[in-house]
């Protein structure tokens, strides 16, 4: 049977991160996958890394002499047998309505005679706004096809419809419009039931190109939130996306996953067990539950103080003085792991650190017993951003890694990981 083929463009919205999901998910299918990228989706996702999952040339330039000559931006156009916008945001709606090409992607767009999918993501605002809601109705009246975005809590703060759809959905209508069969064991996201076994894990890859295969890999990810009342809490700035990205490269080489994640808006990579808390003790008890473990990766960002007695009712303010706010230790969870009767055969701490990295993290190594620290600098919005950059501290020295994708410095680490337990 010929492979059905799309074309993804890829347009510059926060969630275009999501655009590697979505490819890892189709190329599962059985789908293949050409990718286009605006100008402004580079902000958010590198060619190299969707080039890494597309495994093809990423287009983004109209005036590529060599491509031109090559391909051709009509013949691209064509040789898909779907074109798929997502992201698509509000900007490149607006201009497929118009008729606009003034770019390799709306010029695709208006010289395709495929079917084309619109996937919207867009501050809730924007989905609204009359203008918005006038081109999505002339793009249905031309033929294009909208999946209609979630609703939920957005990256701006805001809630209600306009988020991307999770890319095991998009899989599935992208299926349905190919008329080609829709696989959901390959999409799934499974979360462990209480003391289930982790062995209900599905197999999701070949065994031959399964490094990890049969090693247990717990990690924690997130942010932790300590409540204050009620209403308020403490917490830090940590997305989450780190700790994700590495569970998902673990469980592509072939690991049993057990991802234990703080309160993070982030879809599970298939074939990962994962377990959601909100405080630094729920954390500490979940990891302790998933234990044993070969390899444990404590990636999660974990307060390191909670209020020492949290509130029934909202604490009011009043016109005197400021209630005091007493605050009490967290447990630490990572040197917990490295005196626990069932330690981790590899034990792997992280360190979020403003100034003098690779200092602190070596002293961290000694403090929390650990094997290996991975330092990273988030003075710079690294915790929100796409990118990240690690120095690999163990007692044998220091190895510095330079930034790029969250995702390909994820894989980087799982077969640094690899090499060592094997």
């Amino acid at each position: 049977m010929t492979q059905h083929r799309i074309l993804l463009i890829v347009s510059g919205g926060i969630a275009a991160y999501k655009s590697l999901e979505l490819v890892r998910l189709l190329k599962r299918q059985g789908i293949a996958v050409r990718a286009v990228m605006t100008e402004s989706a580079r902000e958010f996702v590198t060619p190299l890394s969707l080039g890494v999952m597309t495994e093809d040339t990423v287009y983004g330039d109209m005036f590529d002499l060599k491509e031109e000559r090559e391909i051709g931006h009509i013949q691209l156009s064509r040789q898909a047998d779907l074109v798929v916008i997502c992201p698509a945001t509000a900007n490149i709606l607006a201009k497929m309505a118009a008729g606009i090409a003034d770019d390799l992607a709306t010029t695709l767009l208006l010289a395709t005679d495929k079917p084309v999918l619109a996937v919207p993501a867009m501050n809730v605002r924007m989905w609204q706004h009359k203008a918005t809601q006038r081109n999505l109705a002339q793009l249905r009246a031309d033929g294009v096809t909208i999946m209609e975005p979630d609703e939920g809590a957005m990256a701006c703060g805001e809630y209600g419809p306009g988020r991307l759809p999770e890319p095991p959905a998009i899989v599935e209508r992208v299926c349905a419009m190919l008329g080609h069969g829709f696989n959901p064991a390959l999409t799934a996201s499974p979360r462990r039931p209480d003391n289930a076994p982790l062995a209900a894990q599905p197999d999701f890859t070949e065994s031959s190109h399964r490094p990890l295969h049969g090693k247990h890999v717990l990690i924690t990810a997130g942010p932790t939130h300590e409540a204050i009342d009620p209403v308020r809490y403490i917490a830090n700035r940590s997305s989450g996306r780190q700790g994700f990205a590495i569970a998902q490269a673990a469980a592509e080489m072939g690991a049993d996953v057990t991802l234990i994640a703080g309160p993070v808006h982030l879809a599970t990579p298939p074939g990962v067990i994962r377990i959601d808390v909100e405080s630094a003790r729920e954390m500490l008890a979940e990891v302790e539950k998933a234990l044993p473990a070969d390899i444990a990766i404590m990636v999660a960002a974990v307060a390191d103080w909670r209020a020492a007695e949290a509130t029934d009712q909202k604490i009011k303010k009043g016109g005197g003085a400021i209630p005091p706010l007493l605050l009490t230790e967290n447990p630490d969870i990572l040197a917990s792991l490295a005196t626990h009767s069932q330690r981790p055969g590899l034990l792997i701490g992280f360190a979020a650190e403003t100034e003098n990295m690779v200092a602190h993290a070596q002293a961290k190594l000694v403090k929390k017993g650990c094997d290996w620290i991975v330092a990273n600098d988030v003075s710079d919005d690294v915790m929100g951003g796409a990118n990240n950059a690690f120095h690999i501290v163990t007692a044998q020295g220091v190895e510095s890694w330079p930034e790029s994708p969250k995702d390909v410095i994820a894989r980087k680490l799982m077969e640094k990981i690899a090499d060592a337990v094997l």
